[in-house]
């Protein structure tokens, strides 16, 4: 073979070669773009629900909010600074999915008001119905961050007074 037929080759298995990666770069970005438009392809679901089977196995004939929460250290749950009490993983599970619990914990309303929240969420916000979960969350909430009625507060007790110059 002289020097032309194997450049010829050479070049021959260049362009098979290069067809062959454009080839998969348009695929790729053919099923990036569906990915894009489609975002609830049916795609990844599979797995999601194998871990849901896998999951109602270990916790048996436990609801959702009566699975046990661990984790919890002078009443308070150490990850997320919620309240122990009856209600928490439906709060954990149905609150802190899109946002920090500190956005809970930092709110104190009553009942009718972290209901007004949560139809606010649902709204515009792309807040899931909550179903039989609303009212555990809503008694929980309402329990654990009720409005404080504090009134004035303490008086201010100094030990040493200084005398300003």
């Amino acid at each position: 073979m002289d020097k032309k037929e194997h450049f010829l080759k050479a070049v021959n298995v260049f362009s098979q070669s290069l067809a062959l990666f454009c080839a998969c770069i348009f695929i790729l970005g053919g099923f990036l773009l569906y990915l894009t438009f489609n975002p609830d392809s049916e795609l990844f679901k599979k797995s999601f629900e194998v871990a849901e089977e896998n999951s109602a196995e270990v916790v048996k004939d436990k609801a959702p909010e009566e699975a046990e929460v661990t984790g919890i250290k002078d009443g308070i749950h150490v990850e997320t600074g919620f309240v122990e009490g009856k209600g928490l993983q439906a709060v954990i599970n149905n609150c802190t999915n899109c946002h920090s619990s500190k956005l809970v914990t930092q709110n104190h309303m009553t009942k009718e008001g972290w209901l007004t929240t949560i139809r606010w969420m649902q709204e515009t916000q792309n807040l899931w119905d909550l179903g039989d979960q609303e009212d555990i969350i809503l008694d929980y909430l309402a329990t654990n961050y009720a409005p404080k009625n504090k009134g004035r507060r303490e008086n201010l007790v100094v030990d040493e007074w200084y005398e300003l110059n």
